[in-house]
Parts: C-alpha cells; structure tokens; sequence
C-alpha cells in the first residue's frame, strides 16, 4: 500500500534501525521502545499473514543472538487494541519485569 508507514520501512523510503533483513520479514528497533529491547518483525508485503511462522522464527533467532531469554511478543489487532499501523506486526519487548501487576 502506498500509504502505509511500514510499507515505507520495509522498502527502504523511511529510515529505520535495522536488526534483520531477509526475503519475507525485515525487523527493525522501535522508534518509542516501551522496554529496553522493543523491536518490531514485519512481513515485507503488506499482506503477509503467509509468513507469519517465519516471523516467529526471526523472533526466535534475534533475540538468541541479542542473548535475550525472556521476551513478550505483541501483536496489536485493531485500534481499540492499540494498531495505529495497520500492517501485521510484531512487537518484541525485553530487558525489564513485565509480570503483572507492574511492580
């Protein structure tokens, strides 16, 4: 889609912090980290569900190299639950306690 944000990234039109890079996914740190490791793992075509294993499989492998153990994964579905850009992707956060109730 022309008008979309991640679309962009994926593309290289805006510039991002690229952590990884393949055929299907590109992942890149978020620009307001919510944790202090927070990086997103996009499919490349705006619709990708088609590749969403192998996102998880990015996930999996990226934060094993960064020698992250404990992790959240967060996908936002809808505006009321939080998606401003509307194009599957993951959240991954780490590097703080994210039980709850926060402490």
């Amino acid at each position: 889609m022309s008008d979309c944000l991640f679309c962009k990234i994926a593309a290289g039109e805006i510039p991002s912090n690229k952590v990884y890079e393949d055929e299907l996914v590109y992942a890149f740190y978020d620009i307001d980290p919510q944790a202090p490791t927070h990086f997103l793992v996009i499919p490349k075509a705006h619709i990708g569900s088609a590749v969403v294993a192998h996102a998880f499989e990015v996930i999996a492998q990226v934060t094993k190299d960064l020698g992250v153990t404990d992790f959240r994964v967060v996908s936002n579905c809808g505006e009321q639950a939080g998606q401003s850009v509307h194009h599957l992707h993951f959240h991954v956060l780490a590097g703080r306690d994210m039980t709850w109730p926060p402490g």
